[in-house]
């Protein structure tokens, strides 16, 4: 009787895998969410202890808030246009987008200083936080998108290197799913503001 060793091979399962870089974007995401998140909450449970400054939100949030639907626009296009080797469109889309986040970020000061002006400071008032949360909300935001606009600088450098291109997409789309989030979480933040 002879002796036969069967052995069962099985088909390997496709394992999911991501980009350790977007994996690490994708964890700096969540964290920012819940920083936020964290932030909204003791708003509400601040205000609803009363004694709470009632202003109006800056004018100029309404019109940073189009500039960055717009940037969202222009940072998609970007995208697209490196999908499809369309160098020239990405050159022109990924300027627009860095210079409608600088215009963002200026806004934004430029706000600050209409809250100034209208009585509504950072600390001033201490035994009222309702301006505080105004230019922890804006400020932190404005941080935040200050990284973003670094992250869109190095893109546009890399861009104009040439190294973008449908063959060499991470870069980009890590760029522009940061760049969506953080125009995401600015709609969230006008929003809730205008809302509370």
């Amino acid at each position: 009787m002879e002796n036969r060793n069967f052995q069962v091979v099985e088909n390997p399962r496709a394992t999911l895998s991501m980009h350790p870089q977007k994996f690490a974007l994708w964890l700096f995401i969540v964290s920012v969410v819940m920083l936020f998140a964290a932030f909204t909450s003791a708003y509400i449970v601040r205000k609803a202890e009363g004694n709470w400054l009632l202003f109006d939100i800056p004018n100029i949030f309404w019109y940073t808030s189009a500039v960055i639907l717009v940037s969202s626009l222009t940072m998609h296009w970007a995208y697209v246009a490196a999908k499809k080797d369309h160098f020239s469109k990405l050159k022109i889309s990924i300027s627009i987008t860095a210079i409608l986040g600088l215009i963002f970020l200026v806004g934004q000061v430029w706000g600050w200083g209409e809250l100034v002006t209208s009585g509504v400071y950072f600390a001033g008032n201490s035994s009222n936080p309702a301006g505080s949360f105004v230019y922890i909300f804006t400020g932190m935001h404005g941080l935040h998108l200050v990284s973003g606009v670094i992250v869109l600088l190095i893109t546009f450098i890399n861009v104009f290197r040439n190294k973008v291109n449908s063959q060499n997409l991470d870069g980009i789309e890590m760029c522009v799913t940061y760049w969506h989030f953080l125009d995401i979480l600015w709609l969230y933040l006008f929003a809730f503001l205008l809302i509370n």
